[in-house]
């Protein structure tokens, strides 16, 4: 079932004896999707597929989630510095260092960030998408049911115990129609024990929210380094009924970049790609062939 409902190639690159895989579909331009927690790069299937014909569409799965491997502690360092590492490190071994075309969703906004403060003049145009490269809006309280995974032996529980944050994901994170059983089993198969849930609570206990947290010094370099992208075509995608990357977010993200386009979506959630399907790929594509150059041959 998931080789039909994710039809793509593996690829493999060995991050320290850990195996990370990639998708990389298609010749011409890159494009390098970023996915956030609990997802994985099954949450790009349809834009790779309505791309690769024009783009080299290259989709990492984090260590710790979907395809790639899943070490304990003791064999991986589960914290942002080490994913920004990975996706550089993938990019470098494509020689992918030109022209790229960014696209980041939940905490891939700041993996996808993070690399591209380290390399701004790499980035040709960013698509946002139900996401942050910034600390939590002063206007945003922390949400009560991430404290809890964040901060409690309950959460540790409940995440790598039941799959709670994968498997309710999978269900709150789609507003305008719920997904099909199909699609809800790929999103959570990666995370089919406590082993394999690692990654799902290790990205939630990595939220820096107070100085003196681990990566917050990270994450006040990337929000500083936003002003770089100011010239950067830039596409923003959001469903608003996002019960963490809500309004807070989108309004920091406007005045992050108040020469985006901007798409807005009332009645989505957080998973976006699923929930509008059809209108992001399409905004996707309309905004690739604008920011395109003339051929005038």
């Amino acid at each position: 079932m998931l080789d039909t409902l994710f039809p793509f190639k593996r690829n493999y690159l060995d991050r320290n004896g850990n195996k990370l895989q990639y998708v990389n579909e298609g010749e011409g331009e890159p494009v390098v999707m970023v996915h956030g927690n609990p997802s994985w790069s099954f949450y790009y299937r349809n834009l790779v597929s309505a791309l690769r014909d024009n783009h080299q569409c290259i989709v990492p799965d984090h260590i710790g989630c979907g395809l790639s491997d899943k070490p304990d502690d003791s064999g991986y360092d589960y914290t942002l510095k080490s994913r920004i590492d990975d996706l550089e490190a993938l990019l470098e071994s494509l020689e992918v260092k030109e022209n790229i075309t960014l696209i980041v969703h939940d905490w891939g906004g700041m993996i996808g960030m993070g690399y591209a403060a380290r390399y701004p003049e790499r980035i040709k145009r960013l698509v946002i998408l139900n996401t942050g490269a910034f600390h939590l809006p002063s206007s945003k309280p922390f949400p009560w049911p991430l404290w809890i995974c964040r901060n409690t032996l309950l959460g540790t529980v409940l995440v790598r115990g039941f799959n709670a944050f994968s498997s309710i994901a999978s269900y709150v994170g789609v507003k305008r129609k719920p997904m099909s059983k199909e699609i809800r089993q790929a999103y959570v198969a990666p995370f089919n024990s406590w082993a394999n849930r690692i990654s799902t609570l290790r990205f939630v206990q990595d939220i820096p929210l107070k100085p003196g947290d681990r990566n917050y010094e990270l994450v006040s370099e990337i929000a500083a380094s936003l002003p770089k992208f100011a010239k950067v075509p830039t596409l923003i995608c959001w469903g608003l009924q996002d019960f963490v990357f809500d309004k807070h977010f989108l309004d920091q993200w406007k005045s992050e970049m108040p020469h985006a386009v901007v798409h807005e979506f009332a009645d989505c959630g957080h998973y976006i790609l699923e929930d509008a399907m059809d209108e992001v790929v399409g905004h996707v594509t309309d905004f690739m062939s604008a920011n395109s150059p003339v051929n005038n041959s």
